[in-house]
Parts: structure tokens; C-alpha cells; sequence
């Protein structure tokens, strides 16, 4: 969590991106290679980069899982940032059209974040995958689309359950919502704030890092930071 001279509150949800970070069975593990090094006596450092493009905290574009979609370039910057809802789900093991019922959510909301048990896994320092992660199953993501959310994040690597991951991801990419996974919501208290989500631009890709944080909704604006 860091605070800007304007005294706004921001809480950075961006998983950091180490070798050590979780990834999804079978991807490529990080790996930070440093091809000069100032401290080995080179006139300058550099390090090269191998992750898949679903890697840590990212969101995912049409291009995913749908035919012919869009890649992150297609995803609108007026979607990825702007008011966002976080709420806490602690108690259920996947997020069903009926558990998304029984939140009242404000009118019009378009952008949410679900708060899982997941999040204490982060905050726990875990470095292995499990599969037992809460998600959404295809109803609740059917109920988000019907609901009119336009974006959704999700606190483990996959916004589908393990062993179903395609159904959730096509009904929402189809429908235009933007999955992000990966957040880290551990101290997050459920409310109304202010979401940025910024991810690398990677013309035709289907997915793409992001760092990703909230702002506290205030006196002082968003546009004030």
C-alpha cells in the first residue's frame, strides 16, 4: 500500500513477478536472466524475461479461447479503468449464479473484484499450485454477463475452475468481459473504489501481465493522484 503527495491511498494487488511466483501446471516457469551487470563490471545492466504471457497478476483477451478474437490491444482502456466493487466471498468454495445472487450490488456496478479465500494463500507466501482454488463455475459467469459486468477479477491464476477452465472463460470473453486473475487481495476490505489496470500492450496476444491497483474513493480524486 503506498499514499501519493495529494494523501490518496493506493493498494498495489499486482502479485510480484519472481522465479519463485506460481504458475499454471505446465506453463513455463519465470526466469529473470541478467545479460550485463554494472557490478560485474559491464557499463550497464540488463535482464532478459521468459514468462508466459498468463503470468502472475494478467488479464486475458478474447484470443484465449475464442476463434478469431481480439488480442490486448482490443481490450478498452475505459473498461480497465474506473470505479470498482470488491467484495468477499470467504465461506464458498466456487462462486455460483447463486451465490452471486445473494450480493447486493449496487446499480449499474461494472467492475468486480471477488475476494476469496485465495488471497490468504498470497498473503501466506504459498509457492506451490493447488487445484482446489475458488472460481467461477459457467452459471456465475452467465449471471455476470446477464448482470451487465463488464470486468471481473479474481484472486488465484484462473477466473474458470481447474478441472472446467474453458465454459466460464468463453461465456465471458464472448460476451466482452474482461477477465483479470492473479490479484492479491489480501487487506482489501470490501467497497467501493477506484481500479487501474494497466496491461502491457501486446498487439495480437491473448493475454497480457498487468499491474494492477485501487484507490481509495475520497475527497481527494482519483485525477488528483
Amino acid at each position: 500500500m503506498t499514499s501519493s503527495p495529494s494523501s490518496s491511498i493506493i493498494h498495489d494487488l499486482t502479485l510480484p513477478t519472481t522465479p519463485s511466483l506460481i504458475v499454471w501446471p505446465g506453463d513455463p516457469p519465470v526466469r529473470i536472466m541478467r545479460e550485463a551487470d554494472v557490478t560485474a563490471g559491464d557499463e550497464y545492466s540488463l535482464s532478459r524475461l521468459e514468462m508466459s504471457a498468463h503470468t502472475g497478476t494478467h488479464v486475458d483477451a478474447p484470443a484465449h479461447f475464442i476463434p478469431g478474437g481480439g488480442g490486448v490491444e482490443t481490450l478498452p482502456l475505459s473498461v480497465l479503468i474506473g470505479p470498482a466493487l470488491v467484495v468477499e466471498l470467504l465461506d464458498v468454495d466456487q462462486v455460483t449464479a447463486v451465490t452471486l445472487s445473494t450480493l447486493s450490488l449496487p446499480p449499474n456496478t461494472q467492475r468486480l473484484l471477488l475476494k476469496t479465500r485465495n488471497s490468504a494463500r498470497w498473503a501466506a507466501g504459498e509457492t506451490e499450485f493447488y487445484e482446489d482454488f475458488v472460481a467461477i463455475t459457467a452459471d456465475g459467469a452467465q449471471w455476470l454477463v446477464d448482470r451487465g459486468i463488464r470486468l471481473v477479477g479474481v484472486d488465484y491464476l484462473s477466473v474458470a475452475p481447474y478441472e472446467a477452465t474453458a465454459e466460464t472463460h468463453v461465456i465471458l470473453l464472448q460476451a466482452g468481459v474482461i477477465p483479470i486473475e492473479g490479484l492479491n487481495l489480501h487487506g482489501i476490505s470490501p467497497g467501493e473504489y477506484q481500479l487501474i489496470c494497466l496491461p502491457l500492450l501486446l498487439p495480437g496476444c491473448d493475454g497480457a501481465p498487468c499491474r494492477a491497483v485501487l484507490v481509495e474513493i475520497g475527497d481527494d480524486s482519483i485525477y488528483n493522484l
